[in-house]
């Protein structure tokens, strides 16, 4: 079926989102895309990283929410409830609906929303340890009909749509709305109302910490990412909040999901995430992984120190290496044999607040297997678990006192035309009754130090915490 496209102005994704959030379940996704004239730092070009298209839905034909060992299917106004593989779920609503891909659409309809951590317990038998004090669905996706896309590189904003459950009147009804000029309700300010608490001080992680090494020197695994939580009181309109955040810092994979959960309890994601998990492209297949964290500096010099001491460091590349080899094996289960490369290894990558460094791994997806497959089969991502990765799932539900939730999940796509682009959920927070959650946390290998490795949490949180100091001293 040929696409649909009607022409909209040029304008960024969170334009187009305002206009549609009075819609279900609006989501957008953004590129991370800064101005030439913007004083913070982007994504070195060296490694590759786009920051084209931002991405606008609403308004979904059915909602899919899963907490197991239950999924809910929300769709022509009833409820269908089973207990079926979520991924297979999805793809019974994007099978039937299959279409061509079209070039520089990255997203035309299809599946779109997050995986949480915690749907890795519908995958791996893990124990039942970290409390969940703040439950939310482990799967939250949408199955969207059209898109606002918006092209940076050539500069246009389009609503596309291979009208597989839609009319073109009702297209073109909704194209004619996005170009009126309606003023919008007037949002209630977003306020941090407490003071920022954390579930680890530096004795709780030093005692995880040595956990950590006990295993590792027992032979459990080879390295864990151990996290801690902070969480703050917040009222108010939290699109306010990743409004702001969002000129904070930028990041290639941003994301902000605006929700209702099984309950129908509002429920908002913030993300920031620098990294990319998985994408499909025509049946090329791509992994990002992150590891190794410098912080930023004000001082040039000192900046550039700190970026070739993390591009030096033995632990850093050793690191960084251990990973690129489990998602080697990951996208291997799905890949064409002897298709997986490394197509860039311990490559430089700086954002406002810290240095990464990254890796590329690239495959072609097997003939028999689809952009699903690849990410139950990857899920989650090795990059924010450790290795071997189910063990490093069983001493994080140990050593973590809460459960992670969304974070270091993933947020993203799977079209109707078979593409998928996800990011890591990190630098990501979720606001639900009444409260502002999010985690930051780091690989500890054999040679780790602790008082490093607990203050990179607070690096990697500190834009968090300036977002939270805004709000606080704002209202």
């Amino acid at each position: 079926m040929a696409l649909t496209t009607l022409e909209l102005p040029y304008a960024e994704g969170m334009v187009w989102f305002k206009k549609v959030r009075h819609l279900a379940w609006p989501m957008l996704l953004e590129s991370g895309r800064v101005d030439a004239a913007s004083a913070q730092a982007t994504v070195d070009e060296e490694v590759g990283l786009g920051a084209r298209f931002d991405i606008v839905v609403a308004a979904p034909v059915a909602k899919i929410m899963h907490r197991h060992p239950t999924t809910q299917v929300h769709a022509n106004q009833t409820i269908h409830h089973t207990e079926e593989n979520p991924f297979q779920v999805i793809q019974q609503w994007l099978t039937p609906h299959a279409v061509d891909r079209v070039a520089d659409i990255p997203f035309a309809g299809g599946a779109l929303g997050y995986f949480a951590y915690d749907l890795g317990r519908s995958i791996e038998r893990l124990p039942t340890l970290a409390a969940e004090d703040a439950p939310v669905p482990e799967l939250m996706v949408g199955i969207y009909d059209w898109a606002i896309v918006v092209d940076h590189h050539l500069g246009r904003s389009s609503l596309v749509s291979h009208a597989r459950f839609s009319d073109h009147a009702t297209l073109h009804a909704l194209h004619q709305s996005l170009l009126q000029s309606s003023p919008a309700p007037e949002p209630v300010a977003f306020k941090v109302t407490g003071d920022l608490q954390h579930n680890m001080d530096q004795a709780a992680y030093a005692l995880a910490f040595q956990k950590v090494k006990n295993y590792i020197r027992a032979g459990d695994c080879y390295q864990i990412n151990l996290a801690q939580r902070f969480a703050v009181s917040v009222s108010g309109d939290p699109c306010l909040a990743y409004d702001h955040f969002r000129r904070l810092s930028r990041a290639p994979f941003m994301a902000y999901l605006q929700l209702e959960d099984t309950a129908g309890a509002p429920l908002a994601v913030l993300s920031m995430s620098p990294e990319r998990f998985l994408q499909v492209i025509d049946r090329k297949v791509e992994t990002r992984p992150i590891k190794g964290t410098r912080p930023r500096h004000a001082d040039p010099v000192l900046d550039a120190q700190a970026a070739e001491e993390l591009l030096q460091s033995e632990k850093d590349r050793a690191e960084n290496l251990m990973i690129v080899d489990l998602l080697r094996n990951d996208i291997g289960k799905v890949c064409e044999v002897g298709s997986v490369k490394v197509d860039a290894l311990f490559k430089l990558q700086r954002f406002t607040n810290v240095h990464h460094m990254v890796s590329i791994v690239r495959g072609l997806l097997a003939a028999k297997f689809d952009a699903l497959n690849l990410l139950r089969g990857c899920f989650p991502g090795g990059s924010i678990t450790g290795a071997p990765k189910l063990r490093a799932m069983e001493i994080i539900e140990e050593l973590e006192p809460h459960r992670r939730g969304i974070y270091c999940g993933s947020i993203g796509y799977i079209g109707f035309d078979g593409s998928m682009d996800t990011n890591i959920a990190i630098r990501t927070a979720v606001i639900s009754n009444g409260s502002m959650r999010f985690f930051a946390g780091g690989g500890v290998v054999a040679d780790s130090d602790c008082s490093k490795e607990y203050q990179e949490t607070f690096d990697k949180a500190s834009q968090f915490f300036k977002l939270v100091a805004h709000f606080k001293t704002t209202n």
